[in-house]
């Protein structure tokens, strides 16, 4: 693996622990102005997400009704009851996205899929950059408080649902994740630059449990006066 990669998995808790796992669990609090925009405006209220470590499938729970959680991969998405049930379901989601721009409004099964990539590249990261189809090199440093952040571009196979298929991940002097740079494609392709804080330790893995995403300016820099995606999490565990 890439030296910079290879230090950071190692922070994060090491590929050795990574491969002991299979799933993740996370209670989250999301919200943020993109939901508002595409007119599903999120409310407080904690959900359970849990996430498959190896394999790309995440599911959420509640999701539009006490009784209801999503089901995803990249091929599928649906929204079922607790016991299964199908209540509404979309193969091949990505396409349902072509020529959408950051206003055109989303549906509950895009909503889903977007939550389902997002939350498993965030609870899988630094380690899915170890995943076979992934490219990464590095790149030029961000500065940002003093600090140099060392920068990984990586690049995404096309069997991996994410944000874009090139984001560039960027890394403390601790080799902890400080910022996430991508494009949102299923959002018009607009550029995110998304901080991360507040790590703790669960089940040998170090993770961030807060998430700010902001629109990056034609610098690169952070537009820190909206915030498009604020994530909180607690109750980690892995198994």
């Amino acid at each position: 693996m890439n030296e910079l990669l290879t230090r950071a998995i190692e922070a994060h808790g090491g590929i050795t622990r990574w491969q002991e796992l299979t799933r993740a669990q996370a209670t989250i609090v999301s919200g943020g102005h993109l939901f508002a925009v595409k007119g599903l405006p999120q409310d407080p209220a904690p959900r359970r997400m849990t996430v498959r470590l190896h394999e790309e499938h995440a599911s959420v729970e509640p999701f539009g009704a006490p009784d209801q959680k999503t089901d995803f991969s990249p091929g599928r998405v649906a929204i079922e009851k607790l016991d299964g049930r199908v209540v509404a379901e979309r193969k091949d989601p990505r396409r349902s996205f072509t020529g959408h721009v950051l206003e055109t409004p989303w549906d509950p099964l895009d909503r889903a899929y977007f939550n389902g990539y997002a939350l498993w590249t965030y609870l899988t990261t630094p380690f899915l950059l170890s995943m076979p189809g992934f490219t990464v090199t590095e790149i030029e440093a961000w500065r940002e408080g003093g600090e140099a952040w060392r920068g990984l571009r990586a690049t995404f196979p096309s069997g991996i649902a994410s944000h874009s298929t090139h984001q560039d991940f960027y890394f403390g002097p601790d080799h902890l994740l400080r910022r996430h740079d991508y494009h949102v494609d299923v959002a018009g392709g607009f550029a995110a630059a998304q901080y991360v804080y507040d790590y703790v330790e669960a089940d040998g893995i170090v993770l961030p449990t807060g998430r700010r995403a902001y629109r990056r300016d034609t610098d690169d820099r952070p537009v820190l006066d909206e915030v498009m995606v604020s994530i909180d999490l607690s109750s980690v565990h892995f198994s």
